[in-house]
C-alpha cells in the first residue's frame, strides 16, 4: 500500500499543482498584472507548491528529513536528470543571464542554506525568514532585469503564460483553486505517508527515499516543462525553469516551511553527503556550460551530468 500511497500523492500533486497554476495565472490577468511579471512570480511560486506541501506536511508530522530531503533531492535531480535528459535530447544554449543572475542566485542559496544548517542543524524561523526575504529580492532583479532587457521581456515570458486563461471566469477560477487545494493537501499526505511507510518496509530512512523517490516525484513537472521546451526548440527557456525552480525550492519552499515549523537535521547523511552533492551539482554546471564547448550543453555534456546523477542515486542507496 506505501508504494500506491506514493504514487496517488504524486499524481495528486501533479494534478494540484497545475490547477493551481492555471488559476494563479487566471487571477492575475483579473488583477491585471503584465505576463512578464506573471512569468517571473506567480508561475515560479505556483510551480513550486508541491514541494512547499510536501515540506510543511513532513515538518509538521516530525518528519524532517523528508522535508529537507525533498528540496535537497529535487534539487539535485532538476540538474542531474531532468538537465541531464533534456541535454541529451538536444544542444542546450545558455544565455547571458545564466552567467550573471540565475547560476550566481543559485550557488548563493545553495550555499547560504548549507551555512544556515551547518551552524546548528536547525533551520530557524529567523532563517526562514532570510531565506524568503532574499526571494524577494532576488524577484525585484529579475523583474528589473526583464524590463530593461530587450531579450527578456514580455514576448518571451508570453511562451510561458497562457493568453487563453484571460478570458476564465470567476467561477471557473474558484472551481479551479478548489480542485489544487484539494489535491495538494490530500496528496502531500499520502505521499508522506506512504514514504515513512515504505522507508520502514526497505529497511532504509525516510531521508533516501526523500531524497530519491519523492524528488525524483516532484520534479515530474520540470522535466516534461523542459522537454517540451526543447521540443519547441525554446532550448534557453528549459535551462532558466530549472533554475529558477531550484532558487525556488530553497528560498520559498523552505523559508516558508521554516516559518511555520523551525526545520531540525535529524540525519546526518542529510550534511554530510546529501548537500554535497547538491552543491556539486550547481557549481559544476559552470565549468560545464564553457568547457569545451562555450554557452552550450550538447548530449555528451547531458550525458555526463546524468551519469553524475545515477551515480549519487547508487551511492545514497548502498551508504
Amino acid at each position: 500500500m506505501s508504494v500506491f500511497f506514493i504514487i496517488v500523492g504524486l499524481i495528486l500533486l501533479v494534478v494540484g499543482g497545475e490547477f493551481l497554476v492555471r488559476s494563479s495565472v487566471a487571477l492575475s490577468f483579473k488583477f491585471n498584472i503584465s505576463k512578464m511579471v506573471i512569468g517571473l512570480t506567480v508561475v515560479s511560486f505556483a510551480t513550486s507548491a508541491p514541494e512547499l506541501l510536501v515540506s510543511l506536511q513532513a515538518a509538521m508530522d516530525g518528519y524532517a528529513s523528508i522535508s529537507l530531503g525533498n528540496v535537497i533531492g529535487s534539487n539535485i535531480a532538476n540538474i542531474g536528470l531532468v538537465l541531464g535528459i533534456t541535454a541529451i535530447l538536444g544542444s542546450l544554449y545558455v544565455e547571458r543571464d545564466f552567467f550573471t543572475m540565475h547560476w550566481p542566485s543559485m550557488v548563493f542559496f545553495s550555499g547560504l542554506l548549507y551555512l544556515f544548517l551547518a551552524n546548528d542543524q536547525v533551520l530557524s524561523f529567523f532563517e526562514g525568514g532570510i531565506l524568503l526575504a532574499a526571494i524577494v529580492v532576488f524577484l525585484v532583479i529579475l523583474i528589473r532585469n526583464a524590463k530593461r532587457s530587450s531579450l527578456v521581456g514580455e514576448e518571451k515570458i508570453s511562451d510561458e503564460v497562457d493568453e487563453d486563461l484571460e478570458s476564465v471566469s470567476y467561477f471557473k477560477i474558484g472551481m479551479w483553486l478548489l480542485i489544487g487545494a484539494v489535491s495538494l493537501y490530500f496528496g502531500s499526505e499520502l505521499l508522506v505517508k506512504g514514504a515513512v511507510d515504505l522507508a520502514k518496509l526497505m529497511g532504509v530512512s525516510e531521508r533516501v527515499i526523500a531524497v530519491t523517490m519523492i524528488a525524483v516525484g516532484t520534479s515530474v513537472p520540470e522535466l516534461a516543462a523542459s522537454v517540451i521546451a526543447v521540443m519547441k526548440q525554446e532550448k534557453s527557456i528549459s535551462i532558466g525553469n530549472l533554475i529558477g525552480s531550484n532558487i525556488f525550492n530553497i528560498g520559498s519552499v523552505l523559508g516558508i516551511t521554516a516559518l511555520v515549523q523551525p526545520i531540525k537535521v535529524d540525519s546526518v547523511e542529510i550534511l554530510s553527503n546529501d548537500i554535497f552533492w547538491m552543491l556539486g551539482f550547481a557549481l559544476v554546471l559552470l565549468p560545464i556550460t564553457l568547457l569545451p564547448n562555450r554557452n552550450e550543453i550538447n548530449r555528451l555534456k547531458g550525458g555526463v551530468i546524468f551519469l553524475g546523477y545515477i551515480t549519487f542515486l547508487m551511492v545514497t542507496f548502498l551508504a
